[in-house]
């Protein structure tokens, strides 16, 4: 049994918040380089040049890619070999997200209650969906989430009879709905199975897989590369103002459902779709 002190914890929490805020994953940033020059409308790539630009500065200077720096998001993959001491794991979360974003000088966008709008003022509670997986490590993702995209999400309970070209058919109609609203180009989270909230889980964890990786199952992996050349013809562009690349990837990620049931939840990530991992 490993010990891990919630000190610990909260301190790598506070170092993802930052870091997520900062720096665009690789893959992100290789994507929109990669749309700049395949871009066919002059307005689309001067658009993709200007998010490379802004990219690039707010690494440099330690500043925030974006100014809605998001709700915290984290998921856990817990060990169940490990020993979490001090405090309870949820504690130390939102410790570490209230640091984050007190240094990273973060907006605080959280409000206490749905109804009463009263921003609790450091960004807390965090959304903490935790795993419990096999051996003694700690791993971390914070993905911060902007609700411009967030808005633009959708659910659907399909027909167990759907068929592939109605569950592509449903993500184009999200994405499409949603217009500039996003800031595109977009990546687009899929959550296919299960439950409802098993299928907005998955929907929300497919946006943090590497945009250069298509489901493993070549099945999904096809219908991950045709739903993206249907979006990329809606001709949106990037941040509305027309093109080719309204959307970096269309990232589908499925689970065993009920015979009764088809659950879909498409959730939308803008340009800067932002994460950062650490395992403990």
């Amino acid at each position: 049994m490993r010990d891990i002190p919630c000190e610990m914890i909260a301190e790598t929490i506070e170092k993802l918040c930052v870091e997520a805020a900062v720096v665009l994953p690789k893959d992100v940033r290789e994507c929109i380089d990669k749309a700049e020059k395949t871009e066919a409308s002059p307005n689309g790539k001067s658009v993709l040049r200007d998010l490379r630009e802004n990219y690039v500065l707010a690494e440099r200077e330690g500043l925030p890619i974006c100014q809605d720096t998001g709700m915290a998001v984290v998921f856990a993959e817990l060990g169940q070999e490990v020993h979490i001491s001090g405090s309870c794991i949820e504690d130390a979360v939102n410790e570490g997200v209230r640091r984050g974003y007190e240094k990273g000088f973060l907006r605080k966008s959280v409000v206490a209650d749905p109804l009463r709008r009263v921003n609790t003022g450091d960004n807390t509670p965090a959304v903490l969906h935790i795993r419990v997986v096999p051996g003694e490590t700690l791993k971390f993702t914070v993905a911060p989430k902007g609700f411009g995209s967030e808005n633009m999400s959708a659910m659907k309970l399909l027909l167990p009879s759907a068929s592939p070209d109605e569950v592509v058919n449903f993500i184009v109609e999200t994405v499409d709905r949603a217009g500039s609203n996003p800031c595109p180009p977009v990546v687009v989270g899929v959550g296919l199975g299960g439950t409802i909230e098993k299928a907005a889980l998955l929907a929300k964890a497919a946006l943090c897989r590497p945009l250069n990786e298509r489901n493993a199952d070549p099945f999904y992996a096809e219908l991950e590369e045709k739903t993206l050349l249907r979006v990329n013809a809606l001709g949106t562009g990037p941040q509305g103002f027309g093109g080719t690349t309204t959307a970096l990837a269309v990232n589908i990620e499925v689970y065993p459902t009920h015979i009764a049931g088809l659950p879909c939840v498409v959730n939308m990530g803008c340009h800067a779709t932002r994460h950062a991992t650490a395992v403990l």
